[in-house]
């Protein structure tokens, strides 16, 4: 299957695929029930333009997947975004080469940046572990107020500014190439596959704690 799919950084001629990623990304976040800053054809094309955006596309051309970088804080901090896969395409180890090319491509124009990414997603987890990625608390990300202006087309937004961008549905994960140099020196590495049931059981209590926030209950009928 990796020999299907050829991944490499978007531009031009690569435009008219613009407004299928945007239509995929808004469907998929629906399918999952979980929120998603929406994105136009615009934005996504300007990306490309910037060489920002990684493709994925068949050996005969058809789309297959896509994801972007957006730079905060004046490039002090990196989101690898958007990271979305053709249906017909999922599973099948694609969204994990998608996100090693972005990764590398965020090394490349920002090798100073701490790269960061808001996900609620156990596999996207397990491929950030990978690259050495870990679960920080959102106070360790961009305090750049377009990054959190960005929340707002999320239908958990209500949820973050209640509780006041310390928390919400994501899961926070941070690359800080200064303290990954550090942990390769110490030979410490965080093995995700030997804590994956803890994240995935921390998910379930973070997400019905949050939501019991904005359950409210149903005032007694007198007659």
């Amino acid at each position: 299957m990796k020999n299907k799919f050829v991944i490499k950084v978007a531009e031009e001629k690569h435009l008219p695929y613009a407004q299928t990623i945007v239509d995929e990304m808004e469907t998929s976040a629906k399918m999952r029930g979980t929120g998603i800053a929406k994105r136009s054809p615009e934005f996504i094309e300007k990306k490309m333009m910037e060489g920002k955006a990684v493709i994925a596309l068949t050996t005969s051309g058809e789309w297959a997947g896509f994801c972007y970088i957006e730079s905060w804080s004046h490039g002090q901090f990196v989101a690898n975004s958007g990271l979305i896969v053709n249906p017909q395409f999922r599973k099948s180890g694609l969204a994990k080469e998608i996100k090693e090319r972005i990764f590398q491509l965020s090394r490349n124009r920002y090798p100073k940046a701490k790269i960061f990414g808001l996900t609620t997603g156990l596999a996207v987890m397990k491929i950030n572990s990978d690259l050495g990625y870990e679960p920080v608390t959102y106070q360790e990300l961009t305090t750049d107020e377009e990054f959190w202006s960005g929340c707002k087309s999320c239908i958990n937004y209500d949820i973050l500014m209640a509780k006041e961008r310390k928390n919400c549905m994501c899961t926070a994960m941070l690359y800080d190439p200064e303290e990954s140099v550090m942990k390769k020196l110490k030979g410490r590495r965080l093995d995700f596959s030997k804590n994956s049931k803890l994240y995935e059981r921390y998910m379930r209590i973070k997400k019905s704690r949050l939501i019991r926030l904005f359950v409210k209950p149903q005032n007694p009928v007198i007659k």
